[in-house]
C-alpha cells in the first residue's frame, strides 16, 4: 500500500515540491539580486547595515551586505555563496556576479513558463557559457603586468564607487608600491599586507610602512621607546621560568633552601638577557608572555621588547625581516637576527603602535590607513582589498578587458549571434543568456542616472558597427572606447562572474523538491506542476 510523504514526514517538516520549489527559489534568488543591484558602479548607493548590538556599517561592497543581512531563504543562500566565491577567488566583482546569477535566473523562469524543461535550460547555459569564456579571451588584451600605469589604472577602477573614490589616486600609488613589494610568481600573498587602521585626519592621510606595524606596548615603560639600527630577535616561546611537569615536585626545607632555589630562578632570568644581548639584538619580539624581571633586565640593558604578539605578526615579520622565528633557547643566535633602520613607539589616537620600518627589501608591509571615522575606515579597508584583489587577478591572467559594461555588450550581440546559428528551444536558451549581459549596463544606466533606452540602444549600435570597447563613463554618459579612458578589468573578475553565475543558477534550476525539517516562509504559488 503506497503512503503519502506526509504520512513519512515529521509534522513540523514542511514540503514544497515541482514549480513551486522551483518558482520560489527563483524569485528568492532574484530578491537578493535586487538588493544590491543599486550599489554597482562609481554612483552606485551604499547601504545601511544595524545588527542586534546596534552595530552600524555603512558599504557598498557586496560581499559584505550580503554576509550581513540575516538571510534564511535556502535558494537566497546560494547567491550569498555565490558573492563569497567570487571574493575569495579573485577579490573583487561580486556585485556584478550576483546580479547576473539573478537575471540568468529571470530569464529561465520566462522560460520555463515557455514548457521548456530545465535540464534543457541547464544544458544550453552550459554551452553558452563555454562560447562567452571564448568571447572574453577573443577582446581581451595582454598587458606588461611591470607597466605602473595600467596596475594603478585597475586600482583605480576597483575603488570607483566607493568613499575612497576621491582619494584614489594616492591609495593606488601606495597599493602599486605594497603589490609590488611584496609579489611572487603566484601573484600577492594576502598575508604579506597588513592593513593598520587609525581614525583622525583624512584618507589621503595614509602611507605605506616598508615594515611592519605593531598594535602594542613595550614590555615595560622604561625600555627604549626609540631605536635606530635595530638587530630584531623573533621568538615563539616565553621569556619566564620554565614551568614543572604536571606531577613534578621541589621539595624545600628550609629558609636557606628556598632562598638557594629563587637565586637560580633569579640567575636563569638573568643568563637569558645575557644571551640575548651577546647576539647583538636590541629589539625582542616574543609571541609568548615575558617575565617581569626579564623586562627589568632587558630594560636595564636597553633592549626593546614587546610581548603576547599574534601569530600573524610574528609571521608578516618573518617576511618582513627574511629571518627565522626563534623557536628554543638554543636558537639565539646572531645569524638569527633581522635587521631594520628604525624601530620606535608612537602614540596615535591613544593607542599604542609599535613602527618596525626600514626592512631591508621586505616580503611583508604594512598600509597604514587613516580617515575620519571607523565607518569610513572600515569601507576604505573594503575598498583597498577589492584594488589588491583585482590587482592580483591581473597578475595571474596578464589580461585585462573593456570596463564600463563595454565587455557585457559585446558578450550579448557576440552570444546572440552564436545564437541563431542553433535549432529549436537551444536557441531560446542561448538567446536568454545573451540578454542576461545586458542586466549589467542596464543597472549602470539606472544609477548613473541615464536614459536607459536611449544609451542602451546607442550602445548595441556602437557596437554593431565595430566599436567593440564602447561603455559607460558614468560621469560622462557614452564612452567610444572605455580602454583609453582607463575603465579597465582584469579578465579573471568576468569569467569567475560567468562561471558562478552559471552554475548557481544551474544549481537552482535543478531543484524540484523542497523538504525542510521545520517551517519555512519560503512562499507558495499555484504554478502548473508540469515542466
Amino acid at each position: 500500500m503506497n503512503r503519502k510523504t506526509t504520512d513519512i514526514l515529521d509534522e513540523n517538516s514542511q514540503r514544497t515540491t515541482g514549480k513551486n520549489a522551483l518558482f520560489s527559489n527563483i524569485d528568492a534568488a532574484r530578491a537578493v539580486a535586487e538588493i544590491v543591484k543599486t550599489t554597482l558602479g562609481p554612483m552606485g548607493m551604499d547601504k545601511m547595515l544595524i545588527d542586534n548590538l546596534g552595530n552600524t556599517i555603512i558599504t557598498n561592497d557586496g560581499v559584505k551586505i550580503l554576509k550581513e543581512m540575516e538571510i534564511e531563504h535556502p535558494g537566497a543562500k546560494i547567491l550569498v555563496d555565490v558573492a563569497k566565491t567570487q571574493e575569495a577567488v579573485v577579490g573583487d566583482g561580486t556585485t556584478t556576479a550576483v546580479i547576473l546569477t539573478g537575471e540568468l535566473l529571470n530569464n529561465a523562469k520566462n522560460l520555463l513558463e515557455k514548457k521548456i524543461h530545465p535540464t534543457n535550460i541547464v544544458r544550453g547555459y552550459k554551452k553558452a557559457s563555454e562560447k562567452a569564456y571564448e568571447i572574453l579571451e577573443k577582446n581581451s588584451i595582454e598587458i606588461d603586468i611591470n607597466n605602473k600605469k595600467v596596475i594603478k589604472d585597475i586600482s583605480m577602477t576597483a575603488m570607483m564607487g566607493k568613499v575612497a573614490e576621491g582619494s584614489k589616486e594616492k591609495l593606488s600609488e601606495i597599493i602599486y608600491s605594497a603589490t609590488n613589494q611584496v609579489k611572487d610568481i603566484l601573484g600577492i600573498p594576502k598575508d604579506k599586507i597588513k592593513i593598520v587602521k587609525s581614525t583622525g585626519g583624512d584618507i589621503d592621510d595614509s602611507y605605506i610602512v616598508k615594515g611592519i606595524v605593531l598594535d602594542k606596548d613595550t614590555a615595560n615603560p622604561n625600555m627604549p621607546q626609540s631605536i635606530e639600527n635595530a638587530r630584531i630577535l623573533l621568538i615563539d616561546f616565553p621569556l619566564e621560568i620554565r614551568e614543572l611537569e604536571s606531577e613534578a615536585k621541589v621539595n624545600i626545607n628550609s629558609l636557606e633552601e628556598y632562598e638557594a632555589f629563587s637565586k637560580s630562578e633569579d640567575e636563569y632570568l638573568k643568563n637569558l638577557v645575557i644571551k640575548i644581548r651577546e647576539t647583538g639584538a636590541n629589539t625582542v619580539i616574543c609571541q609568548k608572555g615575558i617575565d617581569d624581571a626579564i623586562s627589568y633586565y632587558l630594560a636595564k640593558e636597553g633592549i626593546m621588547a614587546t610581548r603576547r604578539t599574534r601569530r600573524s605578526d610574528m609571521e608578516k615579520l618573518s617576511f618582513a625581516l627574511g629571518k627565522n622565528i626563534v623557536s628554543s633557547i638554543d636558537d639565539i643566535l646572531s645569524n638569527n637576527l633581522g635587521i631594520a633602520k628604525h624601530v620606535f613607539k608612537k602614540e596615535i589616537q591613544k593607542e599604542n603602535y609599535i613602527f618596525i620600518e626600514g626592512c631591508i627589501n621586505p616580503k611583508a608591509i604594512t598600509l597604514f590607513l587613516k580617515a575620519s571615522t571607523n565607518q569610513v575606515l572600515d569601507e576604505v579597508e573594503r575598498a583597498v582589498e577589492d584594488a589588491i584583489g583585482d590587482i592580483n587577478a591581473v597578475l595571474n591572467s596578464k589580461r585585462i578587458v573593456a570596463g564600463g559594461s563595454a565587455i557585457e555588450i559585446e558578450l550579448y550581440k557576440e552570444l546572440s549571434k552564436f545564437a541563431k546559428k542553433q535549432s529549436g528551444k537551444e536557441q531560446l536558451i542561448i538567446e536568454a543568456f545573451a540578454k542576461s549581459f545586458l542586466i549589467v549596463p542596464r543597472v549602470l544606466c539606472e544609477n548613473c542616472g541615464l536614459d536607459e533606452i536611449e544609451t542602451m540602444a546607442q550602445l548595441i549600435a556602437n557596437h554593431e558597427k565595430g566599436l567593440d570597447k564602447s561603455g559607460i563613463d558614468s560621469f560622462s554618459g557614452i564612452c567610444e572606447d572605455t580602454m583609453r579612458k582607463a575603465i579597465v578589468e582584469p579578465i579573471n573578475i568576468k569569467l569567475q562572474a560567468i562561471k558562478s553565475a552559471t552554475e548557481a543558477s544551474s544549481m537552482i534550476l535543478r531543484i524540484d523538491d523542497i523538504i525542510a525539517a521545520k517551517k519555512l516562509d519560503i512562499g507558495k504559488n499555484s504554478y502548473n506542476e508540469d515542466f
